[in-house]
């Protein structure tokens, strides 16, 4: 048996796939003893809000593993991956190699704080010790509470309380070299089936993304170096790259939120005239913390009204809708635009997001957990936080939320943010030829203009679903029903 002095550590990783700012791997490489580095492919159904990871995400996971897997080695280590209960599979790995310890960075959600309480009463009783460390965010929720001791509902107050505080600990640094473990068996990353192979809708994904922590830290670099000027004006233009790009990066833990906030920092302070873009920026890395913490509070917020009176609403059953929403259909350009841009990329714009879900939740009346759900299946950065706490703010229904009177018009939100129509123009190329001036709202086109451009309703392109001026008065028609109720 291995002695106390030699007892491998493991490390636990989790949504936390980089080895710079992991402070559960620093922790262990410093202690000198063997770290064995482990990944738990466990999608715990029977853990009360555990949500199975969506197509899209699937595939990015399986991607980062394999930058991992190069990252470790070129520092003497390598990544053990195991598939089945957390608990188990690590306790049995801790008896199998004699580990002292097993190392982890925290997730602050409900269902993976469960998973790693039983881990650690497992590990107690076999004589194992554990450490915790924060990760995930820039701030423990228990450290921004209101009077009564929960969690805050509105996004300004809670960021104003983020910056008071005066930012988290600087990040961490990787280490140069660990002392590798035993040789251990491992599951072949492809067992696990995270990538499409039958069909295969994936090659958009790969033409997009280099997922792993290095390009994570290129990208980041390069927005902060020649893409942040401007942002706060340009991150609302769909047909330009006025956005960082992180987000899928942030939601594997390629890159970590102090990180960002850290460079940032700094890059604002080198560049003083830039200081508003980047806290721009920064605000909308807070909206992910605020979602974070708002899903800390109410870990079924993918489930729930987080407003009581929605749960009368009055939601149409509209499959025929619903598909022509999904697939891009919808006679809307810039929201059909953004629904191609996700299916191919695995991301749409920020600004095209709000719009697409305003048209499925008011336009068509339609649940919106059905668009959460598309959402979380074909997005790449579907965060557990920020997915359905921005669905609820677009339906009116959750924290913070808009208003359910404010119904986004999907001409002039392409007018105003796709002037010339290169956004539409990539996304729905039926349209490309159709002058700007007519290509958000192709129905109010000539004869002669449509038979220029290739363009004819029912067959090339399909005519609006539903007139916006109806959807509209329908939608609050609606509203008032449980505004009245």
């Amino acid at each position: 048996m291995a002695s106390k002095s030699d007892s491998p550590s493991i490390v636990w990783f989790r949504d936390d796939l980089r080895l710079s700012d992991h402070p559960a791997l620093y922790a262990a490489s410093k202690t000198g003893a063997p770290v064995i580095c482990l990944y738990v492919f466990d999608e715990a159904r029977d853990v009360p809000n555990m949500r199975p990871l969506g197509g899209a995400a699937r595939w990015w996971l399986a991607q980062s593993l394999r930058m991992l897997q190069g990252n470790l080695k070129a520092i003497g280590s390598s990544l053990v991956l195991r598939q089945g209960p957390t608990a188990k599979i690590i306790a049995a790995l801790a008896r199998e190699t004699h580990a002292g310890s097993v190392f982890w960075n925290e997730i602050a959600q409900a269902p993976h704080q469960a998973i790693a309480d039983q881990l650690a009463a497992v590990l107690k009783e076999i004589g194992v010790s554990s450490q915790s460390f924060p990760g995930d965010l820039l701030v423990a929720p228990a450290d921004i509470r209101n009077r009564e001791g929960r969690g805050l509902r509105v996004f300004t107050p809670f960021w104003r309380r983020v910056l008071a505080l005066g930012g988290p600990p600087k990040p961490l640094p990787a280490p140069d070299r660990l002392c590798s473990g035993p040789d251990l068996a491992s599951d072949e990353l492809e067992s696990w089936r995270l990538e499409p192979v039958r069909p295969d809708w994936a090659g958009g994904l790969r033409e997009t993304w280099k997922p792993g922590e290095i390009c994570a830290q290129q990208r980041f670099k390069a927005f902060l170096e020649s893409g942040i000027a401007g942002y706060a004006s340009e991150r609302d233009r769909p047909d330009r790259e006025g956005t960082s790009g992180l987000s899928p990066h942030l939601r594997f833990g390629e890159v970590s939120p102090r990180q960002v906030w850290h460079a940032a920092r700094f890059a604002a302070a080198e560049r003083p005239a830039l200081s508003g873009d980047i806290d721009k920026f920064l605000s909308e890395l807070g909206w992910r913390e605020f979602c974070r913490h708002l899903l800390f509070d109410e870990p079924d917020l993918a489930t729930r009204n987080l407003q009581p009176s929605f749960d009368g609403f009055p939601w149409r059953h509209d499959e025929d809708g619903l598909r022509a929403w999904q697939h891009g259909q919808t006679g809307y350009p810039v929201v059909d635009a953004g629904m191609r841009q996700l299916w191919h990329t695995g991301v749409m714009h920020n600004r095209v997001r709000m719009v697409a879900a305003s048209f499925l939740v008011k336009h068509l009346l339609i649940d919106w957990r059905f668009g959460e759900q598309w959402f979380w299946d074909t997005l790449v950065d579907a965060d557990p936080g920020s997915n359905p706490a921005n669905w609820q703010w677009v339906a009116g229904s959750g924290a913070d939320a808009a208003p359910y009177f404010r119904i986004f018009n999907p001409v002039l939100q392409g007018e105003k943010f796709d002037a010339d129509g290169g956004y539409v123009r990539r996304w729905v190329p039926e349209l490309a030829r159709l002058p700007a001036s007519v290509i958000h709202r192709p129905w109010s086109a000539t004869s002669f203009e449509l038979r220029a451009a290739g363009v004819e309703f029912g067959k090339t392109y399909p005519a609006p679903i539903i007139d916006h001026k109806s959807g509209r008065e329908r939608a609050l028609a609606a509203y008032g029903r449980i505004r009245g109720g």
